[in-house]
């Protein structure tokens, strides 16, 4: 293979292959788009395909363009200005702002990380008859350890493969007896109705695949990977890296993206196909969704669904603890990032650390896990939508980005995308039950 030179800001040549290997292409995006599929996400995707069937497919393939387009915002504030969405919002937006986003994130995350931790030890009790608290604080404890102590190049190798993990609702579509011919017309013909019910579910996978803690951590992660990189800068500052590393990071987020909507995609089908087809159309935890496929798909696609919980759980939760800190450091200005040693980020691991342990204490409190989630849908509606126009706003100005700005086909999108969320958001408001 032949080799490039890279430029440094020093003049220093450093040579690096114009082609690397996937695994090594693979990333931020990757681990973006996994984390998405996240318990609770499963658990809106298994209500979505009992209640409506292959009738709601097809809004995978309608969010995938914008989810890519969003992301690969984030990514680019991330890699061109080497500073995450909060850490370009300090330099650039009003301070009010900046804390009021950071601190709703901080508190949607912790809701929806608790949440996951719930759902994962309910998945491991229908395999294994294990105590729920026990299960709660194992998970909680091996993810902070996992988080905190583990080197940040071999803890992003352990995020890769729990990746594969999410292959499990691949499995469970095989074993599931789709019928084929509709289970693809759900996908290619959207198939509207206009009714509470269905535009309620409509704005619960909107809001499911497009999530403010997704942007951060993507952005958060590119600015990781060009710091644990001695021959990259910020590429404001170093034009020269920009065309692998622009190719790099798409291919990331197309990838990431699709591994996302298609992994959602096969919990829908696989749930219509079962649940649905079998009349049971209303689930609310992943995993209701699990217990509810072992009488009518067996005990393979049951225990393999349940497996699935457990992974992107483990997947999904260092993600959310990790995207807060991001923006609580960066806001407040602390030394950040998981390739840091503890002792020399204190307060952006410490962020970490009692995220998980207030998430796993929700599960033992009266507030029921449901409505909780539910609020955090709410405040994830809240905050996508301005955070979403704030990173465009950032993206299009040369001040930010230097020659990076958006191009038009990128920026129209990512308006698009910014239009969508926010009329999901007016639709979630008016089907909130006040």
């Amino acid at each position: 293979m032949s080799e490039q030179k890279l430029v440094k800001p020093s003049g220093e040549e450093v040579k690096r292959p114009p082609r690397p290997k996937l695994i090594e292409v693979m990333g931020p995006g990757l681990i973006t788009g996994a984390s998405d599929d996240d318990p609770s996400g499963i658990a809106t995707y298994s209500q979505a395909g009992a209640q409506f069937g292959y009738t709601i497919g097809w809004t995978m393939l309608f969010s995938y363009p914008l989810m890519c387009a969003i992301q690969l915002v984030s990514a680019q504030i991330g890699r061109v200005t080497g500073r995450g969405i909060a850490g370009n919002m300090r330099r650039h937006a009003p301070k009010w702002l900046l804390y009021a986003v950071v601190l709703l994130l901080l508190g949607a995350n912790t809701i929806n990380l608790g949440a996951d931790l719930g759902a994962m030890a309910a998945a491991l009790r229908l395999l294994v008859p294990l105590p729920t608290p026990i299960a709660i604080a194992a998970f909680a404890v091996c993810s902070v350890l996992l988080e905190v102590f583990v080197r940040y190049t071999r803890y992003v190798s352990v995020l890769k493969w729990l990746t594969l993990s999410l292959f499990a609702y691949v499995a469970t579509v095989f074993v599931s007896g789709v019928p084929w011919k509709h289970a693809i017309s759900g996908v290619l013909l959207p198939h509207l109705k206009f009714t509470g019910d269905y535009l309620t579910v409509i704005v619960a996978v909107l809001g499911t695949t497009i999530s403010p803690y997704l942007f951060f951590w993507q952005a958060g992660e590119e600015v990781e990977k060009e710091r644990e990189d001695d021959a990259a800068e910020p590429l404001k500052a170093a034009p020269s890296q920009a065309p692998s590393e622009m190719r790099r990071i798409r291919w990331d987020t197309y990838i990431g993206m699709a591994f996302s909507n298609l992994i959602a995609l096969a919990v829908i089908t696989t749930t219509a196909a079962t649940l649905n087809a079998h009349g049971i159309t209303n689930v609310t935890t992943s995993s209701q969704a699990a217990q509810a496929l072992k009488p009518i798909a067996g005990p393979f696609a049951f225990a393999v669904f349940a497996l699935g919980i457990i992974g992107t759980g483990l997947l999904a939760v260092p993600v959310l603890a990790g995207s807060a800190a991001y923006a609580m450091g960066e806001a407040f200005q602390w030394p950040v990032g998981l390739a840091l040693k503890a002792n020399r980020a204190k307060a952006f691991y410490g962020t970490i650390a009692v995220a998980f342990v207030v998430g796993a204490l929700l599960n033992f409190t009266p507030i029921d896990p449901i409505k909780a989630l539910f609020w955090s849908a709410v405040i994830n509606g809240v905050v996508a939508v301005p955070v979403m126009a704030i990173m465009i706003v950032l993206a299009c100005t040369k001040v930010v980005m230097g020659e990076f700005v958006l191009g038009p086909i990128l920026r129209t999108f990512g308006w698009l995308a910014t239009g969508v969320m926010a009329l999901a958001a007016v639709g979630m408001f008016a089907t909130i039950p006040f």
